[in-house]
């Protein structure tokens, strides 16, 4: 079997897509991983994700003067690195992943004995499924000769990280049409849609960032929230920590009574509420700083959470499925659902007419990684209006903004 490797200077074309239930998929692809990883103490494992579908591809093993840096590196072979540090894949698939040259140290093949020394480069070649994300069309809203505005679907990440490649605004765009290059003026988390603005050439985006940096810039959101949001103006202005082991923010309100201090930065949002149907509101929210999950972590705050933001609503809905599937499944990185085998046996119908079946790859026939549900519900958060000095660009209002 020939095999073709992509690396990042492969643009995605159109045809590498599959639009199937509702989700857009990407055609399984070889491609060299290309990254470099430097561990820190008192552990790597803590730092990097274990989930296969995350294996890193290129590693350059540190330099560090550190002991318990060295430690961890002195005698160990390759397979055994990838062994221990990426348990995600069997360890039978690490052996044959050396023995037929698919891991590689400064490009050269290796035995499976082979110990590996500091500064080395160790490059993963392998078979990569990106997760799916929601159908929805990245529709272009402004096509200036510097500047793109699109309104960006729910689940459907800016620009390539981590799983994403393909899956992602950018990459649609110029698999779809054509646009390339793209800078991301700012960014929208996965689970958020809206307004997104991307500069087409350095100079501008230099000049978005320098208007960033200043303050000069406005946003707007709306959210749909549980409950009668006041309809007076409410400005939130309490610190924010976010903490990286669990994937959320929480409010810090501080205290100027006791000596410790406080983890969180700043943050400052001002609501107003548009409509409300006495079971939920549209809120328009307008974050005067950006912190991680600011707006959600404010709206739980004040006691009016976004009715579909299962990171931020267990503390005020006893029965989640009275308010639907959960837009955050990513948070919960522990605890990603089992795959929905009628979904599955029916994904891998699919798959056998649009791959080829890699033999060595410890995911296929499936389109996407195991792991994923078929459904997955975006956030009722999105991004409405950004100005500056003298511009301006707005999106439409999505579908659930409009009470009955």
């Amino acid at each position: 079997m020939e095999i073709v490797w992509q690396t990042p200077a492969n643009p995605p074309e159109r045809q590498d897509y599959i639009f199937h239930k509702g989700r857009r998929l990407v055609r399984p692809y070889y491609f060299e991983f290309i990254s470099h990883v430097r561990p820190s103490p008192p552990s790597l494992s803590q730092s990097l994700p274990l989930s296969p579908s995350l294996l890193l591809s290129s590693l350059l093993i540190s330099t560090s003067d550190d002991p318990q840096v060295k430690n961890r590196w002195a005698g160990k072979t390759v397979v055994d690195f990838f062994a221990q540090e990426f348990k995600g894949r069997p360890y039978d698939y690490y052996v044959s992943a050396v023995q037929c040259g698919r891991i590689r140290v400064d490009g050269e093949t290796v035995p499976v004995s082979y110990i590996l020394r500091p500064s080395q480069k160790i490059s993963h070649f392998l078979h990569r499924h990106e997760p799916p994300v929601m159908a929805s069309d990245v529709t272009v809203l402004v096509e200036e000769p510097d500047v793109v505005t699109v309104c960006k679907p729910a689940s459907v990440p800016v620009h390539p990280c981590g799983q994403y490649r393909k899956n992602t605004v950018v990459g649609i765009l110029q698999a779809e049409h054509g646009l390339a290059p793209l800078f991301p003026v700012h960014r929208l988390d996965r689970l958020v849609s809206g307004l997104l603005i991307l500069a087409r050439n350095a100079t501008k985006a230099d000049l978005f960032r320098q208007q960033i940096e200043g303050g000069m810039l406005q946003k707007q959101y709306i959210a749909k929230v549980v409950g009668t949001f006041p309809e007076k103006e409410l400005l939130v202005d309490i610190s924010i920590y976010y903490n990286h082991r669990e994937g959320r923010s929480m409010v810090e309100a501080g205290d100027s009574c006791r000596d410790t201090p406080t983890k969180g930065k700043t943050a400052s949002t001002k609501f107003t509420r548009i409509s409300s149907n006495g079971t939920h509101s549209i809120v328009l929210c307008e974050p005067v700083t950006g912190r991680t999950h600011q707006i959600r972590v404010h709206l739980q705050y004040t006691g009016h959470p976004i009715a579909n933001d299962m990171l931020y609503l267990s503390e005020y809905v006893d029965n989640r499925t009275d308010v639907g599937m959960s837009a955050d499944r990513a948070a919960g990185k522990s605890l990603i659902p089992e795959t929905n085998n009628m979904y599955v046996d029916d994904c891998e119908e699919t798959c056998s007419r649009n791959f080829s079946i890699d033999p060595m790859c410890t995911q296929c026939p499936n389109l996407a990684p195991t792991g994923y549900e078929e459904h997955e519900e975006g956030l009722w958060l999105h991004c409405i209006r950004y100005s500056g000095p003298g511009w301006k660009y707005e999106c439409p209002y999505p579908g659930w903004a409009f009470l009955s």
